[in-house]
């Protein structure tokens, strides 16, 4: 027997916000609830609903105060909440390059320390992931990826950098996460890719999607250049393998 799920928190943010929290942890079962309540906002609109936000383990949800109160709107997103999700997820698989190691993963050496292993088994250990994009966040772009192998679980870097590159493919905590614009991070570094998941004048801007799958892939040097050359064109370097 199925046990019951465990009713969403409805928490006030601010006085024209909702946050419907699905739980206090990160995990696959809590994100899709949280994506299959903003599908069904924006199939079936709630009116003095403005935007919603989804995140990893609660939506975000905006409102317009003269339109619609908090006790109403909380009714509302609670009867959406209490829908059936449905096991056959939608998505699309992505298979994305990167180059590991060296100038393109300053933190590959360390980490292979840290697991005790060698710089090519966390190599191996990181394509053979199956990802899934929970949220994108943090800066325009920024995936971040559920499915990290448990091999490759470390805790965060202790002293943050103000800056990483741009395209960077890293892991931290339970996480994996592919940074498409340069800014700080506390991740570990293992390589970066050609792939721009933002880009503001292409069509589409944002490339990956919540719910998306990602399968990685290694290339050297000389592939890398090519395909960054490629990217600054604004052609997608990614290959949608197939829609799910």
């Amino acid at each position: 027997m199925v046990p019951p799920r465990t009713p969403p928190r409805l928490l006030p943010s601010g006085d024209s916000a909702i946050t419907v929290e699905f739980s206090r942890k990160i995990d696959d079962e809590a994100n899709r609830r949280v994506l299959a309540l903003d599908r069904t906002l924006a199939q079936e609109p709630i009116a003095g609903v403005t935007e919603t936000v989804p995140t990893y383990r609660s939506l975000l949800v905006h409102y317009d105060p003269t339109e619609i109160d908090f006790p109403t709107l909380g009714r509302k997103l609670a009867q959406l909440a209490e829908r059936p999700v449905s096991s056959s997820e939608r998505s699309r698989l992505w298979r994305v390059p990167v180059a590991y190691g060296g100038e393109y993963g300053i933190d590959l050496e360390d980490v292979a320390k840290t697991l005790g292993t060698t710089p090519e088994d966390v190599v191996a250990r990181h394509i053979a992931g199956d990802y899934r994009v929970a949220m994108l966040g943090f800066t325009p772009g920024w995936s971040y990826l559920s499915g990290l192998p448990e091999t490759l679980h470390m805790p965060r870097r202790q002293n943050p950098r103000l800056l990483t590159p741009a395209g960077t493919i890293s892991v931290g905590g339970v996480q994996a996460g592919i940074q498409c614009l340069a800014g700080p991070s506390g991740w570990h570094l293992l390589g970066c890719t050609p792939v721009r998941t933002y880009q503001l004048h292409r069509e589409p801007t944002f490339l990956l999607e919540p719910g998306d799958r990602v399968k990685f892939y290694q290339i050297d040097a000389k592939t890398y250049a090519e395909q960054e050359r490629a990217a600054e064109r604004g052609e997608i370097i990614a290959e949608l393998v197939r829609q799910i």
